[in-house]
Parts: C-alpha cells; structure tokens; sequence
C-alpha cells in the first residue's frame, strides 16, 4: 500500500455545524501547516501531540474559513501515522475549497476506507475492528449499535483469540510429539485432548450461531402476510408500517398483487410482503394473486399467517395452515375486539397473537413473537457476535478442521493428519481476525467503507 500523504474529507458532504478534513502520513503537519495559518503564530510542526490550534485556513492569498487544527502524533492517532485534522464550518463549498488546498499542496485524495486501512496495517485495529466500524455508523437499533460497538472493542477478536491459542496450543503439543517421536516425552493424552477439541468446537458453534441472529438485526429479514380474504391482512400491513399503505375495505379480495414495504416491528427490520387472499377462485386475475401469495410462503423466511377469530375455522384456513407447517411462522388471530369463536387447539404448537389490527391492541405482543421466533430475544448483544459473512466463512472452516480433527483422532489415523487439520482451523482463524490475509481480502474489506473512514 503507498505511503503517501492522504487527505479526505470525513464528515458528509452537506451543509452542518461542522466540517473536518482529515489528513494522514509521513507529510500531514507538514501539509498542513502549508495551508492554516494560527492567530497565535504557532505552526503545527510545533505542537506535541492531541493538541489544538485556532487561526485561519487558506490557499495562497484565498481566505477559506475559521478553523481549529488538530495534531496527532504517530503512533498515537487513529491510523499509527501523523495526522492533522482542519475543523471548519460545514459547508460543501468549505470544505471542497479546502481540500482543494490541501491536496495542491502535496496530500493525495484518499481512497474509500485507506484511513481505517491504515490503521488496520499498522496493527492500530484488526479486521473484525475495522468491520465493525461501519456497522456502527449505519446501526438502526440500540441492539445492532451493542454489537458493533463490542466488536469494535474487541470482543470478537478477544474470543477468537482464544479459541486460536487453544489450537495452536493443541497442536504445539502434537508437532513436539510427532518431530521427537525417539525422545522420552510424555504421551499425548486422547481424552483430554479430545475433551479440550469438543470445547474448541463448541465455543466454535456458539459464536457461527450468533452470526445468523445478528443479521436479522444488520440486515433485517423477508416476511410474508398471508390469510384468506377479508381477514384482516391489509390493515395489519397499515399498522406495522404506519400508513396507509393497502387498501382496505369490506369487500374481500380487494388486495391482488403483492403489496411490499420495509417496517421496523421492535428492533427488528421486515421487508414486508402484504399478499392476496388465499382461496379457491374462479377469477383469473385473482388467481394470479392467489399464486403470488403462495409464492410468497415458500421464499419468505418468515410467515405473518392471519386468521378471523371472529370465525370459525373452515377448509380454506385449514389448507393455509398445511401450506404453513414447516415455515417459521407466527399465526396472528386478529379481530380481537370483535369476539372469539375460533378453536386455539388446531394451531397446536406453533406461535400464536392475539391482536387487533384496527385498533393496535396486540402490537406489542407480535413484537415479541417475532423476536422470540427469530431468536433475537435470546441474543446477548454484548456478546462475542460474528458481523460479516467473511468472518463466518473463515469461522466455519475452523469449525470443520477441528471436526475433521477430532474424528481423525477417534478414528486411530495418524497424529499428523491430526496436526494439519488443526493447522488448518488455526490459519482460518488468524484470516478472521486478519492476522494471516492476502491483500485481495483486506482489500475487499475497505472497498466497502465510506471516503474518509
């Protein structure tokens, strides 16, 4: 990676109370020095580091605008390299004006994410950090903000950390073992071994599992509402996303295309899909409808399906509910307050609200369910959470080399085999955490972050 000088401006581009230019290498208070001007006559070469001067910023003769430089000294900034950072208000025409200067006097443009790059090669932060920093700014909930903000911590590098020394402690033993087979060294021990091999791969288990609930948090999930006609489908989709967006009337079938939204329901995001009624018809332009929806059972990870408890179940409800029994679903009795006559016992098992579309009652029960059915109710937050799918993969591999290990050491195979197998989980795990990782990895990483990050 070149060692220039780089500069960027890493606030948005947009009018604000504030605006900063970020500049960063060997050349940075040098640059900037060329370009602010402080009332005090202090230049920045001057000062030590995390410290501030006010003056003015310019370009040549050009006045741009008030500022407050800050210096930061290598090894003690963000990227382990010299930065400064020029303070102005937020203008677009500000901060365009001064990042002009800055690179005429020697700064190149940064590209997207070479800050956070920097920092990562010069071992400021890891790669699960350094992943972590955009979940944190584009976190929606308090849940997605716990997760980025721990890994940004270190809480995943912490656990892989060490489930890696357990390994390499593993498999130290096996090399010493395996190179001085003709010294008198003690046996290795296969129960124990196999016992520490059975937490390594459960403590493996636990933190791939963490990975599919914190994406129903990142990323959201594709839900379904699904029902008969005339069963309230329409007015659920109205209130879980806040508007009027179907139409809703006593006649049935008024909904026969699919109706899509994106709704937040707790913390969790659902790209909601408000289907037609399912039912037997004749009407060809129901019928596609009809098909649409059922469509939409098989694709969605999770299923709304709704029923009138105002009614009694009859062979239309009775067939959703077949269509229905091997989908994540959440069966929502709606009309509520108008009465029951609905027989419970038929849903058996299966997640069950009772709510009131029309007048809200309810809401936060289905809330509930679907956190609780998504598994996000049981996610700990603060926990070691796995936040891309380049640290799952990488995760998974380790899991499956230790597997291999262990049923090649069950199976009586050759220590060696053993050896290489535990090799292979450790490379995958220094990979995550970016220890052991090509160029074309981190920089598919960094590719993804903002200008200025």
């Amino acid at each position: 990676m070149s060692k220039s000088t780089i500069a960027a401006i890493a606030t948005p581009l947009g009018d604000g109370g504030i605006g900063i230019i970020r500049i960063s290498g060997d050349n940075a208070i040098a640059v900037g020095d060329k370009v602010f001007k402080s009332l005090s006559g202090k230049r920045l070469a001057d000062l030590p580091g995390y410290s501030c001067l006010f003056g003015n910023t310019v370009n040549g003769t050009e006045l741009i605008d008030q500022t407050v430089a800050t210096v930061f000294r290598a090894p003690k900034s963000y990227t382990g390299e010299d930065v400064v950072e020029l303070s102005v208000h937020g203008g677009r025409l500000i901060l365009k004006k001064l990042l002009r200067a800055v690179c005429e006097q020697g700064a190149a443009l940064a590209e997207a994410g070479e800050f956070s790059k920097r920092a990562f090669m010069n071992g400021k932060i890891d790669l699960t950090q350094a992943e972590s920093i955009m979940g944190l700014i584009s976190a929606n909930s308090d849940s997605e903000f716990k997760m980025a903000s721990g890994a940004l911590r270190g809480r995943v590098s912490d656990e892989i950390e060490g489930i890696k020394d357990a390994l390499v402690n593993l498999a130290a033993h096996i090399a010493v073992f395996a190179d001085y087979p003709d010294e008198d060294l003690p046996e290795l021990d296969p129960e124990n071994f196999q016992k520490i091999l059975n937490d390594i791969i459960a403590k493996l288990e636990k933190i791939l599992a963490s990975y599919d609930v914190g994406r129903v948090l990142r990323e959201g999930i594709s839900a379904a509402i699904v029902g008969k006609p005339n069963v309230g489908k329409s007015t659920l989709m109205n209130l879980l996303s806040g508007t009027a967006r179907s139409i809703v009337t006593d006649v049935a079938g008024t909904t026969r295309d699919v109706i899509e939204e994106t709704v937040t329901v707790g913390e969790i995001t659902l790209r909601l899909a408000d289907t037609a009624g399912i039912h037997s018809t004749d009407d060809t332009v129901e019928k596609v409808g009809v098909d649409l929806a059922k469509a939409r059972i098989e694709s969605s990870e999770l299923v709304l399906a709704v029923f009138d408890q105002s009614a009694s179940l009859d062979n239309e409800d009775l067939k959703l509910l077949d269509n229905i029994k091997n989908k994540k679903a959440i069966v929502i009795l709606n009309k509520n307050d108008i009465g029951e006559q609905i027989d419970k016992n038929v849903f058996g098992d299966m997640p069950l609200v009772l709510i009131s579309a029309k007048t809200g009652d309810g809401y936060e029960a289905l809330a509930s369910a679907i956190a609780k059915i998504t598994s996000v109710a049981q996610l700990n937050p603060d926990a070691a959470v796995l936040g891309s799918e380049r640290q799952r993969d990488c995760a998974k591999r380790a899991l499956d080399a230790s597997r291999f290990a262990l049923d090649t050491m069950k199976q009586g195979i050759s220590i060696d085999a053993v050896g290489v197998c535990l090799d292979d989980a450790v490379a995958a795990l220094l990979e995550l955490t970016g220890k052991r990782v090509t160029n074309e990895v981190s920089d598919e990483v960094f590719r993804h972050f903002c200008v200025g990050k």
